[in-house]
């Protein structure tokens, strides 16, 4: 007979303390394979920092591209409404939905 044996830890939500997120544009110029582009990279984050710190994990894990070889230029408040990034609007939904809906014009297909 297997006895499973919980501990009372592994119940526990461990839920993040609410923190106001904001949405940041993260730009500057990073290796993509041979050559160097310029990117944009848009991220809902606590501060200036946390989106920086974002930008480095996505283009390291993305196009294993080190941070010391990726140059960051600006990161700059962004207003949610105006992204066209769909994580950031899932993330400010109710807030976009509050101010009276989408500003940034959506395209449609033909």
């Amino acid at each position: 007979m297997i006895r499973v044996i919980f501990r009372a830890v592994a119940f526990k939500p461990c839920l993040p303390v609410a923190v106001s997120m904001k949405a940041y544009r993260v730009s500057g110029i990073a290796p993509f394979g041979s050559m160097r582009q310029k990117f944009s990279l848009e991220f809902a984050a606590e501060n200036k920092e946390a989106a920086e710190h974002q930008a480095y994990s996505v283009l390291g894990s993305r196009h294993k591209a080190k941070r010391r070889t990726i140059k960051i230029e600006s990161v700059k408040e962004i207003d949610p409404a105006t992204s066209q990034e769909p994580r950031i609007l899932h993330h400010f939904r109710d807030q976009i939905a509050a101010s009276g809906g989408r500003i940034a014009p959506v395209a449609e297909e033909e």
